[in-house]
């Protein structure tokens, strides 16, 4: 006997009529199918097809949103995550806001704290007052393409950039798309520095320029022609000849003159530097180059142009390029050598000797210390500071004046007894004075040395001319002192006047305003207005009523920044206009004997002959980079256009950041 068999399992189905467009009319001639059935009926290939195309379909619409979305977020300006999610030095904040655009500071610590997490920051529309440069929170068609051509074009940087998001920055009604960091910095070596937003003031008007900064202008634009057609790309122009010079082979004017183009505005010529920097310059090279030269002109031109314009393309290359001169450190004093080979990481003093420059030494340390700052890598602070504690130790001084060479592997001063402010020396005092403002005024042991040495100048190297009573700075030999003054020492007023505006004795301000009418009529009493590379002044009353004589060897002039470097400091501090008046003299002159017509500048032979002053046939980076940065600078009628409070300029006029401490 069989039990009865067990009923079917009941099943419910949800049946969805499918009418292929036509109006159902209630009747039976078209059966129901339920969409399970009809899917039941499908082969596995079928089914498998199916799904396939809806996970694609899927996928394709998630894909669209976040590219929606992230246009969305580009034009409301709200902050990606990128600008949320970075740690920093707790204490600290950052320095007085820049005035010029989109400048991206890391939060600044000259101990390197430890690290702590940071809570987010937003994103700050930025703009200056002059250059009325900003980034707003839009992208472009224009510089989506833009940005492809230029990846295609340079494949080496395609990769490193790929994940970096891209901002247009107005300049002047224009746009160009500078590879710019989102976020703050991280503080650990192995992750990618972001530069900070900084708050700074937006100015809706562009502001007029005065008729002396377009003289600037005009005359930046002449020396850059002559670049770009003789000499693109290579380190320094020949412009009588038509051609160019090479010291490193790392195009080292136009890296030197970056920011000069920045500041003035030049957007063209910006762009074009900007894209043979990216596609063109390249570090894996097998040649030596000078470490406190490279370091000012090259590593410096890169931090000063990654801060003024946000663009992580210059912060890339200046780590790569700090990297490489690391070698230069591996010294068993860790003294640096003078040289080292960027290429193949030999480091070596020169050929003549195994000492190297107190000042090339000293002289170095605004930028590594920045470096580390931006990127977290302690390594480069590390071996400058060690540097300059070193010395800061040495026996050798007489009352803070520093000898001109130190030994690489003993660590110690060497030609005793000879000192000067001139050529293998000047640099040291400027970077003690320099470094404690870099870093919020917190290095007391810089301040002591700097003020220490000022006092030595005034004992042993300040002397009164004849007939005029010009106050000059002179050289002292084994306790003979040498009435000799370089070009050179004329940085000495501007960066006394910089120590007054940052607090230190009144009384620097009186010894600054008498070495700037002494430089000053260094060049006023040449028969070119231009001053020679060295003069001698006369200790008792002469027969041609001229306080400085020049030798024959020393008559030359370089295009050399000094002079107008001081008169800027000088007017910034003073508002004394007679010292714009004095830059004006200065570039007049130099447009009347220097300047080359097919393009270009170049440094003279003869200051003293005015019908025959031979051409040398070298323009050199600087006058780009200093020269005319600081001509421009000191015709602004804009006391905050790279405010003292705000920057400071390394030695090669390139401006860095103040860090500055709660």
């Amino acid at each position: 006997m069989y039990p009865p068999p067990a009923p079917a399992p009941h099943r419910d189905f949800i049946s969805v009529t499918l009418s292929l467009g036509e109006s159902y009319d209630n009747s039976k001639s078209r059966r129901r199918r339920s969409c399970w059935r009809k899917w039941k009926q499908l082969s596995r290939l079928q089914q498998n097809m199916i799904i396939f195309l809806l996970a694609f379909l899927i996928l394709c619409g998630f894909l669209s949103y976040i590219h929606m979305a992230d246009q969305w977020k580009a034009l409301s300006g709200k902050p990606t995550e990128e600008r949320k999610m970075m740690p920093e030095v707790p204490g600290l904040k950052p320095a007085n806001p820049p005035v010029l655009p989109a400048p991206q500071k890391a939060d600044a610590s000259p101990a390197f704290s430890k690290m702590l997490p940071q809570r987010p920051r937003k994103h700050f529309r930025r703009g200056p007052p002059h250059l009325q440069i900003r980034a707003p929170n839009t992208d472009s068609k224009a510089g989506t393409q833009g940005d492809t051509k230029e990846r295609a074009a340079a494949p080496g940087d395609a990769h490193q950039e790929e994940n970096t998001q891209r901002t247009v920055i107005s300049w002047r009604g224009a746009v160009i798309e500078p590879e710019q960091g989102t976020g703050l910095p991280l503080r650990r070596a192995e992750a990618p520095a972001k530069p900070s937003p900084l708050v700074t003031r937006m100015q809706k008007e562009p502001a007029l320029l005065n008729e002396r900064q377009e003289g600037v202008i005009e005359a930046f634009r002449h020396a850059w022609k002559g670049y770009r057609q003789f000499a693109w790309g290579h380190d320094e122009l020949r412009p009588v000849s038509k051609s160019f010079s090479e010291w490193f082979g790392l195009g080292l004017t136009l890296i030197d003159a970056l920011d000069t183009m920045w500041i003035l505005g030049l957007k063209q010529e910006f762009e074009e530097a900007r894209m043979w920097v990216s596609q063109k310059l390249n570090f894996k090279k097998d040649v030596d180059v000078n470490l406190f030269e490279s370091t000012i002109r090259i590593l410096g031109g890169l931090l000063s142009t990654y801060h003024l314009s946000g663009d992580r393309l210059f912060l890339r290359k200046a780590k790569d390029f700090g990297n490489r001169l690391m070698p230069a450190f591996m010294t068993p004093s860790k003294i640096p050598y003078s040289d080292v080979n960027i290429g193949t990481g030999v480091a070596h003093p020169p050929q003549w000797t195994s000492d190297s420059t107190v000042s090339e030494v000293t002289s170095i340390q605004l930028e590594f210390r920045e470096l580390s700052r931006l990127t977290g890598v302690k390594k480069f602070q590390e071996a400058a500071e060690e540097v300059t504690r070193h010395v800061h130790h040495l026996s050798g001084k007489k009352d803070g004046l520093v000898p001109m060479f130190i030994n690489t592997h003993s660590g110690a001063f060497t030609h005793l007894g000879v000192f000067t402010l001139g050529a293998r020396a000047d640099s040291y005092y400027e970077y003690l004075l320099k470094q404690w403002i870099q870093g919020g005024k917190q290095e007391t042991q810089l301040l002591e040395d700097y003020l220490a040495a000022i006092e030595g100048i005034k004992t042993h190297l300040v002397r009164h001319s004849e007939p005029n009573k010009l106050t000059f700075i002179g050289e002292l030999t084994h306790d003979r002192f040498s009435a000799k003054m370089d070009h050179l020492v004329c940085f000495l007023p501007g960066t006394l006047a910089l120590g007054v505006h940052h607090g230190l004795p009144t009384d620097h301000m009186e010894l600054a305003r008498a070495l700037m009418e002494t430089c000053y009529q260094m060049n006023r009493q040449m028969e070119t207005g231009l001053s020679p590379e060295i003069v001698h002044f006369n200790l008792y009353p002469p027969t041609d009523n001229l306080d400085v004589k020049v030798k024959p060897a020393d008559r030359h002039n370089l295009l050399r920044p000094e002079t107008v470097e001081s008169l800027f400091y000088l007017y910034r501090t003073t508002g004394d206009r007679k010292y714009q008046d004095w830059g004006w003299e200065i570039l007049q002159s130099f447009n009347k004997y220097t300047r080359v017509p097919s393009g270009g500048y170049t440094s003279i032979n003869n200051v003293q002959n005015p019908h025959k002053p031979e051409p040398r046939d070298k323009m050199e980076s600087f006058f780009l980079g200093e020269t005319l940065k600081y001509l421009y600078l000191l015709f602004s009628d804009d006391q905050n256009l790279l405010s003292l409070d705000t920057y400071v300029f390394n030695t090669e006029a390139h401006p860095l950041p103040i860090w500055a401490l709660s």
